[in-house]
């Protein structure tokens, strides 16, 4: 018997909670509340990558799918727009690194351009009642945990919504952003929210370039301050500490070959297309 699950889509109550309401926990599940889908680390195009958040938080809102938790990277490099970000410089499609295109794709959340080089990045979905800044304080904790364990200490950003202005995501650091104390920006996070279902997803700046970062937004990256560790112990680490946070456990479950054809099937708008706004 298919199991189903159902995440609860009505909007939470116009009462503003307090700061500490918000508790992810998949909220309305019918069952395996404590288990969350774990889908291995993927490299692939920007454009695919998205399909696949898109599609998994399509079916957790249909209540297809537990909450999950994956990690991914970007083949070939891409810069990521949030989905309302409707300006960027044109020379952004003609861009090259090392010899291959950087793909130019759009996310399914908000927030500014993100350069994928680098980095490593995270997807959450989940839902919960509570505001959108409780949301990401409370999903947050598990990364600001997995990097304490490694000797790293984030906290949150403070910038206001000036950052509108700026098309760079790591310009500036808000209140959504993980930093360090120094002020460096490590984390940035970006959400799409149906009801209470929730996808969070973010870039976590792990090796970047700053020549290439110097080259696409025209400003020099203020690199953070890394251990030297293997990748694969970092997200171990992420694992652990969603584990523990959000009071779970992961089941490692790739995506089927049924799954890879329905996440294939969707309209494909996630790469930027001709008629897109580029400008100033």
């Amino acid at each position: 018997m298919t199991k189903r699950y159902r995440p609860n889509l009505e909007r939470a109550s116009p009462k503003s909670p307090t700061s500490g309401d918000f508790e992810v926990s998949g909220s309305g599940l019918g069952v395996a509340q404590d288990q969350w889908r774990s889908i291995p680390p993927l490299a692939a195009p920007g454009a695919v990558q998205m399909a696949i958040d898109s599609w998994l938080f399509e079916q957790f809102c249909r209540g297809n799918q537990p909450p999950v938790l994956r990690f991914y990277t970007w083949k070939p490099i891409a810069i990521s727009l949030g989905f309302h970000q409707s300006r960027y410089p044109s020379e952004w499609r003609d861009l090259t690194w090392q010899g291959e295109a950087i793909d130019l794709v759009r996310r399914p959340s908000g927030g500014r351009a993100v350069l994928h080089q680098g980095d490593l990045t995270y997807a959450v979905i989940t839902s919960g009642e509570g505001n959108r800044m409780q949301a990401y304080r409370s999903i947050c904790e598990f990364l600001i945990q997995a990097w304490r364990s490694i000797g790293v200490d984030l906290d949150f950003g403070s910038a206001g919504r000036g950052y509108i202005h700026n098309p760079n995501c790591f310009g500036s650091a808000t209140a959504a952003d993980l930093v360090m104390p120094d002020g460096r920006k490590l984390i940035g996070s970006a959400q799409v929210r149906r009801g209470t279902a929730i996808l969070q997803h973010g870039s976590i700046r792990l090796n970047p370039d700053r020549a290439l970062f110097q080259q696409v937004f025209g400003m020099d990256e203020v690199i953070a301050d890394l251990p030297k560790i293997p990748r694969s112990d970092i997200i171990a680490a992420l694992e652990t500490a969603a584990s523990s946070c959000f009071q779970m456990t992961l089941q490692p479950e790739p995506l089927t070959e049924e799954e890879w054809q329905q996440i294939n099937a969707q309209p494909t708008d996630r790469a930027i297309a001709s008629s897109s706004n580029p400008g100033g």
